[in-house]
C-alpha cells in the first residue's frame, strides 16, 4: 500500500526591511495566511535590513547562506519571497538556495487560479498569469537561447522563446477579447439595473474581513466563508430587502491585500469597478485585527487607483464579538474619517446589522426627493410605477383620487416633472 496523501509543501517566508517604518513582521504573518491558504506550511522566517532590496538576489549573500542553513534544519522544500520578483533575482535566488523560489505574486496566482469558479472569474485568473509569465519569458531570454537537447526540444532556445512569446502575446490578446465580451454583458445588466432604478450597494474590503459571511447573513445567499484568504473570488449579487420594503442589490467584490499585484488589478478590473456605479459602499473592516488601521488605507488606496471616487461609503467595523475587553477598551475609538458613518457589528451572530441595515436605507434614500401628490384614479397605474422605482410612504383613498407620499429617485421627476 502506497500513501496516497498529498505531500505538504515546508516553505521559508522572506523579506526584506528598507525603511525602519516597515512592518515586514505584520507582512509575513499575512504572507503565512497566504501559504496557509494554498494548502502549505510555513516553517520559518528570515528578514533582512538593508538600504534597498539586492538587485540580483534580493537578499546579500550572508542572508543566503543563513537561509541555506535554516532549509536544510527545517526540511523545507522552497522559500516565497514577500515581492515580485524579477526573472534575475529568482533565477539567482534558486541558484544561491538551491531549491525551489516562489514570490508574492505567484503565491496569490496560484490561489486565485483554484479559488475562480466563474467563467470571467477565470478569464480573469488565466489573463494574470499570462501577463506574469510574459515579463518571465522576456526576462529569461540569455538563458534560454542556449541550445537546448533532450526529447521535446526543437531548435535553439531563442526561438522557442519567439515562440512561447508569440502564443503568450495571442492567448493574452484572445483572452481580452472574451473578457470585454464578459464586460459588455455586465455592461447591459448595468443598465438594465438602472432602467429598473434598483439602488446597488458595492461590499469592498480587506480580504477576510467578513464580506461573504455579512453576504450570506443579510440575503440568504450561500456564498463560500472561510477563515482564510481570498475564501471568495468570483463577485456575487443578491437581492437584499431592506426594513421600509425597497429592495437594493447587493454585490460582494474581491477582497483587498497588500501589494496586490498590478496584474490582478488590470485583470479584475472590470470586477473591482463594480463599486464605480454603486450608490452607497460599504466597507468591512476587522475590527478584531490589530492591523486594521492599515487595512483600510490599503482599501482606500485601491479604490483610488480604481477611480473609485466621491461616493457614499458606510464603513463596518466587523467581528466586534472576538473582540476582548482589552481589545474593546484599545479600539473602542474605533473611526473611519472616510466614512458618512461608522458601526461596529458582528456578521456571524448578527449584532448591529438591523441599525446597519436602517442606516443604509437612508443613506440611499438621500438621493430621493419626497413626493406629495393625489393621482386621479385614472393615473393609478403610475402609483404602481413609484412602488417599484422608489419607497411608498403612504397611500390614502379619497374621494378626489389617491393622496400619495413617497421617496422617489430624482431621475424620475426631473425629466418630466409635470407627470406628478
Amino acid at each position: 500500500m502506497h500513501d496516497s496523501a498529498e505531500l505538504v509543501e515546508k516553505l521559508i517566508l522572506i523579506g526584506v526591511r528598507t525603511d525602519d517604518t516597515q512592518d515586514v513582521e505584520g507582512s509575513l504573518n499575512e504572507l503565512s495566511e497566504l501559504v496557509r491558504t494554498a494548502g502549505a506550511e510555513t516553517v520559518g522566517y528570515a528578514i533582512q535590513s538593508r538600504e534597498t532590496v539586492h538587485p540580483g538576489t534580493y537578499i546579500g549573500k550572508g542572508k543566503i547562506e543563513e537561509v541555506r542553513e535554516m532549509i536544510r534544519e527545517s526540511g523545507a522544500t522552497g522559500v516565497v519571497c514577500d515581492d515580485e520578483l524579477s526573472p534575475a533575482q529568482m533565477k539567482n535566488l534558486e541558484d544561491g538556495l538551491d531549491t525551489k523560489v516562489l514570490d508574492r505574486t505567484i503565491l496569490i496566482l496560484d490561489i486565485f487560479a483554484t479559488r475562480a469558479t466563474t467563467r470571467e472569474g477565470k478569464i480573469q485568473v488565466e489573463l494574470a498569469q499570462a501577463r506574469y509569465s510574459l515579463t518571465r519569458l522576456a526576462g529569461f531570454g540569455t538563458s534560454m537561447s542556449r541550445l537546448g537537447g533532450g526529447i521535446g526540444t526543437r531548435g535553439p532556445g531563442e526561438s522557442k522563446l519567439e515562440t512561447d512569446r508569440r502564443r503568450t502575446r495571442a492567448r493574452i490578446t484572445q483572452l481580452k477579447q472574451e473578457l470585454a465580451d464578459v464586460m459588455r454583458q455586465r455592461s447591459v445588466n448595468r443598465t438594465l439595473r438602472e432602467k429598473n432604478a434598483m439602488p446597488v450597494v458595492a461590499i469592498v474590503g480587506y480580504t477576510n474581513a467578513g464580506k461573504s459571511t455579512l453576504l450570506n447573513r443579510l440575503t440568504g445567499a450561500s456564498v463560500l466563508s472561510e477563515n482564510k484568504l481570498f475564501a471568495t473570488l468570483d463577485p456575487t449579487t443578491r437581492v437584499l430587502t431592506l426594513p421600509s420594503g425597497q429592495h437594493a442589490l447587493l454585490t460582494d467584490t474581491v477582497g483587498f491585500i497588500k501589494k496586490l499585484p498590478h496584474h490582478l488589478i488590470e485583470a479584475f478590473r472590470s470586477t473591482l469597478e463594480e463599486a464605480k456605479y454603486a450608490d452607497v459602499i460599504v466597507h468591512v473592516t476587522d475590527a478584531s485585527n490589530p492591523d486594521y488601521g492599515a487595512q483600510m488605507d490599503t482599501v482606500y488606496r485601491t479604490l483610488n487607483d480604481l477611480q473609485v471616487k466621491e461616493k457614499p461609503i458606510l464603513t463596518l467595523f466587523n467581528k466586534c464579538d472576538r473582540l476582548t475587553d482589552y481589545m474593546d477598551n484599545v479600539q473602542s475609538f474605533l473611526r473611519d474619517p472616510k466614512a458618512e458613518k461608522a458601526l461596529r457589528v458582528s456578521a456571524l451572530t448578527g449584532e448591529g446589522l438591523d441599525a446597519f441595515l436602517s442606516e443604509l436605507e437612508k443613506m440611499l434614500n438621500n438621493s430621493k426627493v419626497l413626493l406629495e401628490k393625489v393621482f386621479p384614479f385614472t393615473d393609478a397605474g403610475k402609483i404602481q410605477k413609484i412602488r417599484k422605482y422608489g419607497t411608498l410612504l403612504e397611500e390614502t383613498y379619497r374621494e378626489d383620487g389617491i393622496y400619495v407620499r413617497a421617496l422617489v429617485p430624482v431621475e424620475l421627476t426631473e425629466p418630466k416633472p409635470e407627470e406628478y
